[in-house]
């Protein structure tokens, strides 16, 4: 496995399905796992505010048995005095055994993996990738449709600046049957150049429509976005766009009973919270399965095993 994890391509179909049949076992017995870490510490450099990926970060190093450092946002740190992003990566190398970074600059990581001693987890960065996110979707998806192959999966929301929806479209696209439906308005299309570099090119089938309900029946999976206040420029253009896709029951009816709905949260008001009690609603499982996949991961990175 790389050093570095910055994008869900460094990672091979085959070390991903490593990282799942670990999880999964350490989903069935989590107290073998709970001192293989014991006196390794994981940095979380947060330069960016959140939730879920920061604490299921932290949970998992402590349920390893680790220790955690670090910062939740960039205003707590020296990059709020100026310090360069290679620099604190350089001098914080020293301090841990493992670093988890999330930054709104698209190609942080990169920059950060030039002077970084210690493995490196781009914990997000801009609207670019998101890899232990979609290590998380890809567990989730197994463990409901007990397979990666043969799915028609639909992206709906947000797809010009959704990391998450590049990162996984990456790693799907490298399964077996994989189709793909783009669902959004016009302004938040899928970048071309997704299309140009991984899907052409591969001869994956997709479509793009601007309406969920036409395309319902299709589904495998239905992976929700919001659209991201952050990422806009300009805030009129937001709020005309902001509520695009609202999931209902209603537009579920001509669903399969076996579709499966992922969001990688947090959710505004893309999904009613009438869905949340229909059975195909995963996406509290999914956010518990971040715990899981960043264990199996930072086993793996620091070279790690049950004894």
């Amino acid at each position: 496995m790389k050093k570095f994890i910055i994008d869900p391509m460094d990672l091979s179909v085959e070390e991903i399905d490593d990282l799942i049949a670990l999880a999964n076992d350490i989903i069935k017995d989590r107290t073998r796992y709970q001192d293989v870490c014991a006196h390794k510490i994981l940095a979380t450099l947060f330069f960016e505010p959140s939730t879920r990926t920061r604490l299921s970060f932290e949970s998992a190093m402590l349920s390893l048995g680790g220790k955690v450092l670090g910062f939740p946002t960039a205003n707590v740190s020296s990059a709020s005095k100026g310090e360069t992003v290679s620099d604190t990566i350089h001098v914080v190398s020293g301090y841990c055994d493992i670093i988890a970074m999330r930054h709104p600059k698209e190609g942080a990581p990169v920059v950060a993996s030039s002077t970084c001693t210690v493995p490196l987890i781009n914990a997000g960065d801009g609207g670019h990738n998101h890899p232990t996110q979609t290590l998380t979707d890809l567990l989730t998806i197994q463990r409901e449709k007990g397979t990666l192959k043969n799915l028609t999966v639909g992206f709906c929301g947000d797809l010009k600046f959704g990391r998450t929806v590049h990162s996984l479209l990456k790693a799907m696209s490298r399964y077996e049957g994989t189709k793909f439906v783009f669902i959004s308005p016009d302004e938040l299309k899928l970048p071309e150049y997704l299309k140009e570099d991984i899907l052409d090119p591969m001869g994956i089938e997709y479509k793009e429509v601007r309406s969920m309900e036409e395309v319902m029946p299709e589904l495998d999976i239905l992976y929700m976005t919001r659209v991201q206040q952050e990422r806009f420029f300009n805030e009129q253009d937001y709020i005309r766009l902001k509520d695009s896709y609202i999931l209902t029951p209603e537009k579920l009816k001509n669903a399969k009973k076996t579709m499966r709905i992922l969001h990688p949260l947090p959710r505004v008001n893309e999904i009613s919270v009438a869905v949340d009690d229909d059975e195909r609603a995963c996406y509290f499982r999914q956010a518990l399965n971040g715990r899981f996949i960043r264990m199996a991961l930072i086993l793996k990175m620091l070279g790690m095993e049950v004894k």
